[in-house]
Parts: C-alpha cells; structure tokens; sequence
C-alpha cells in the first residue's frame, strides 16, 4: 500500500508497512464485488413498531384505564407513571434569604458573610453557593472591567507620551 511516499507522514512513520488486510471494514470485501445480501435489509422491524404504535393508539384509553386502576389499589408504579403524565414536574424555586450583608465591603469580606450566614443556619448551603458563584462572577467582571481601564489608560499614554 504505498504509504511510505505520503509527505505528510511523521519521520518515525516512514519505514512502517501495515500487514495486508489492515484497514478500515472487512479485508475480506473489496471493491466491485457482488453484494453479500442482494435483497438488502428486511423492513420487519419498522413494520412491527407501526403496527404497535397502531394498536397503542387504538387501546390507549383502555391502557389509561387500567393503569389508573392499579394506581388506586395502590400500585406504587403505576400511581408513577400516571401522575408523571398529569401533574407538572416541580421545579425549583429560589427562595428568598435574609442575613446580615454589606455590598460596600471588599469581596473577600461579603464571601465570609455569606459563610459565616451559611454556617449560622440563616441560608441554606444550596442558596449560600449560588449566593458565593455570584459574587465570583461579579469579581471576573470586575477584574476584566479594570484590566480594560489599564489598558485603556496605557494605550493613550503610548500615544500622547
């Protein structure tokens, strides 16, 4: 396979021959040979997944029936899937906090409220966190938007020397 003559082979690559039938799919098939199944694929599956999405569809009210029949003699599983297709999901709400926080301090010092508030039991450790995650998001912002200033401040220095 002339794969010694490839200029875009790394040094340690060029002395190496694969062994015959290395590569890609079966060696034993090779181009322009007859088809090892002429009649192709049989659709049996697909047709066998529309026909009993056919019936579902046509027993589905029966099926809703005797899951919520189960669900009432009290079929854990059952009482499962059947709310899961009724009731909403819960989702999750943030609950409002109150602790002692100052935002005038530095951001070291409202990240030790926070924990110290945590760590009090006046804010859960979820809320705590999120609380934490913003105030670092907050000090990114502010460390970008004062590189930007410096920069800034240099660039016209290096203009108007």
């Amino acid at each position: 396979m002339g794969h010694q003559n490839l200029p875009d082979q790394p040094e340690w690559l060029k002395n190496h021959n694969p062994p015959p039938g290395h590569g890609r799919g079966n060696p034993k098939w090779h181009k322009g040979m007859k088809s090892p199944n002429p009649h192709g694929r049989k659709a049996v599956l697909g047709m066998a997944r529309t026909e009993m999405a056919k019936l579902l569809q046509d027993n589905v009210g029966g099926v809703m029936e005797k899951q919520i029949e189960k669900a009432l003699e009290g079929d854990s599983a059952a009482a499962q899937l059947v709310l899961s297709r009724v009731v909403a999901p819960l989702k999750a709400s943030g609950e409002r906090v109150r602790f002692s926080f100052d935002p005038t301090l530095p951001l070291s010092e409202q990240l030790a409220q926070v924990a110290v508030a945590v760590a009090s039991g006046d804010v859960p450790p979820d809320v705590g966190q999120q609380i934490s995650a913003m105030l670092s998001n907050l000090a990114n912002v502010r460390t970008t938007e004062e590189l930007e200033q410096r920069l800034t401040l240099l660039e016209a220095k290096a203009v108007n020397p």
